[in-house]
């Protein structure tokens, strides 16, 4: 009976220290990399006005494009925030309220997705 030697490397190429760090990884470059058109038309949105007063907001967000856009940067900021804020409490919680917390933005993120698409849908009913 031979024990084989795998190298570290071996082990652990493409896998996180969970093996799941990969994945996490380029869902957060896949997610920042669809924010920045989203932000940008925000942005421009807002700066052209879009927002200068409550009836005019409504009305932009009336429209069935922008109501959809606001619905994709909804989803994609919040899946975001939450891959961000699990590795922050993966890294410095380092003890029995990592599990704690890690649920508690997970309810958060979704809370705050639910939330802001059930308004957009409010304001801008989709036919």
């Amino acid at each position: 009976m031979t024990i084989r030697h795998i190298p570290p490397f071996a082990r652990a190429r493409g896998l996180g220290a969970a093996g799941h760090g990969t994945g996490r990884w380029w869902a957060q470059r896949v997610s920042a990399a669809g924010l920045v058109p989203l932000v940008l038309w925000f942005a421009l949105a807002l700066a052209g006005g879009a927002a200068a007063d409550h009836a005019k907001l409504v009305a932009w967000l009336a429209a069935p494009l922008n109501s959809g856009l606001m619905i994709l940067l909804l989803m994609a900021g919040f899946h975001h925030a939450a891959l961000g804020l699990q590795v922050l409490a993966e890294d410095y919680i380092h003890s029995g309220a990592r599990f704690v917390a890690a649920a508690a933005i997970q309810l958060a993120c979704f809370a705050g997705v639910v939330f802001g698409i059930a308004s957009v849908l409010r304001i801008a009913p989709m036919a």
